[in-house]
């Protein structure tokens, strides 16, 4: 899987600095700005909101959510995840990504 090049802003988030392409799917245009992984910050310890290992899911999962596509994106989120590590701790962001989206907005995966 190719990783996402982007650059940090001085607000903490990050700028794509190319489109990104995934799986001949899907395509996120230059200049998407993405805040990184929406952890509250007592979980910070276990995942960083910007730990490059999981950016390339979590780009993908802001650029869907923007677009209220909340069960498109977590598809992709687990998709892409378990791609880069399939792990407890990865199950675990899954997890807490589709509860979150259960509650807030009904989002049934």
């Amino acid at each position: 899987m190719l990783k996402p090049i982007f650059y940090p802003t001085s607000d903490n988030k990050v700028v794509l600095a190319k489109p990104y392409r995934i799986d001949n799917k899907l395509v996120i245009p230059k200049g998407f700005v993405s805040d990184g992984a929406t952890i509250p910050r007592v979980f910070w310890w276990f995942v960083p909101p910007f730990k490059p290992k999981y950016l390339p899911a979590v780009i993908v999962h802001d650029f869907l959510c923007d677009k209220e596509q909340y069960k498109l994106a977590d598809i992709w989120f687990e998709h892409l995840l378990t791609k880069i590590e399939d792990s407890f701790k990865t199950r675990l962001m899954i997890r807490a990504v589709k509860l979150y989206h259960r509650f807030k907005y009904g989002v049934k995966v």
